[in-house]
């Protein structure tokens, strides 16, 4: 659960950018959008392995 409550804390740290970005045509903001998706999606697989191997255990 530790992961996946940093994945709820990432997508609320890159939710300024987003806005910057799609609303405000910021380009820089959108440089940061894309690192933290990237880490996102880093994350996300992180956590799909873990279950993975959770189920497989039982």
């Amino acid at each position: 659960m530790k992961k996946f409550d940093e994945l709820k804390n990432l997508l609320a740290s890159i939710e300024a950018d987003a806005d910057k970005f799609y609303n405000k045509a910021n380009s820089a903001a959108g440089t940061r959008l894309r690192k933290g998706m990237q880490d996102l999606k880093n994350l996300a697989q992180e956590i799909r392995l873990e279950i993975q191997e959770s189920k497989n255990k039982a």
